[in-house]
């Protein structure tokens, strides 16, 4: 369901396509090479290929630091920063996300605010979960208290629900209708749906229940393909696509303007 939040961020249209920028590794991860120049460099000549697409927004992520860490340094929030006020800047008219893996909500939240994003994707809001990285906890109270204390009400938080990459079996008997409820509860800004890894598709039928049963925008986080969108378009107010944006269909590969053309007719 669109809120006024959702309008605000995205406008009037009936369904958004949040293009991904996954940046170079950065300072202090096992494969940044170069310094930041180059990771702004290609940040930017991503964003320019979305717009010139025709894309409605766009995220940063860092998803090539791996191995992923819980708690990355505060050189990660600071180039995550810098690289998400360059788009910013080259971008303006184009509504700007950000997410820092491994579920560092908060530093994600402090980079939105100090670069002038408009939203962040946070993991692990309600329930915890066994991810690739080891236990996540829940911080929907600590991370919204931190939104209110540092003047960030106006970045939206988007919440993964039962994510990807993740073992959910301590909470094996919270369906994923349950746990929208308690985000939603929890005060999100929209729920976000995903497969069980990148690229892989979302589950249409729990799509069809969340949409059913909450008052919240819901986004679709992976799997989105020209082919499949449609099965999508009646349960989902915006999908977030990486993947299938690159040349075939794989995540580190270089974008193919074509692909995102395609994606986007298919919408129509």
């Amino acid at each position: 369901m669109i809120t006024p939040v959702f309008s605000r961020l995205f406008g009037p249209r009936p369904k958004t396509v949040v293009g991904m920028i996954h940046v170079p590794a950065l300072p202090g991860t096992p494969r940044h090479a170069g310094g930041l120049a180059p990771i702004l460099d290609r940040a930017l000549a991503e964003a320019e290929t979305y717009r010139a697409c025709g894309i409605h927004a766009l995220m940063v992520e860092n998803m090539r630091d791996v191995p992923y860490v819980q708690r990355p340094g505060p050189e990660t929030t600071a180039a995550m920063a810098v690289v998400a006020r360059e788009v910013k800047r080259a971008q303006p008219a184009l509504p700007l996300g950000l997410q820092i893996l491994a579920g560092a909500n908060r530093e994600a939240l402090a980079a939105a605010l100090a670069a002038g994003a408009d939203f962040i994707r946070a993991e692990a809001f309600v329930f915890g979960h066994v991810a690739d990285e080891g236990y996540m906890d829940s911080c929907a109270g600590d991370l919204l208290r931190y939104r209110k204390a540092i003047g960030a009400e106006h970045v939206a938080v988007f919440t993964d629900i039962k994510k990807k990459h993740s073992a959910h079996a301590v909470t094996a008997d919270v369906d994923v209708v349950q746990t929208a409820h308690a985000a939603e509860f929890f005060l999100s800004d929209g729920l976000i749906l995903t497969g069980a890894a990148t690229g892989e598709a979302a589950s249409a039928d729990e799509l069809r229940a969340v949409h059913a049963a909450t008052k919240l925008p819901v986004l679709v986080g992976s799997g989105i393909t020209a082919d499949n969108l449609k099965t999508y378009l009646p349960f989902a107010d915006a999908f977030i696509v990486g993947s299938h944006f690159k040349r075939d269909g794989y995540w580190e590969n270089p974008l193919e303007p074509a692909r995102i053309r395609r994606l986007l007719d298919a919408l129509a």
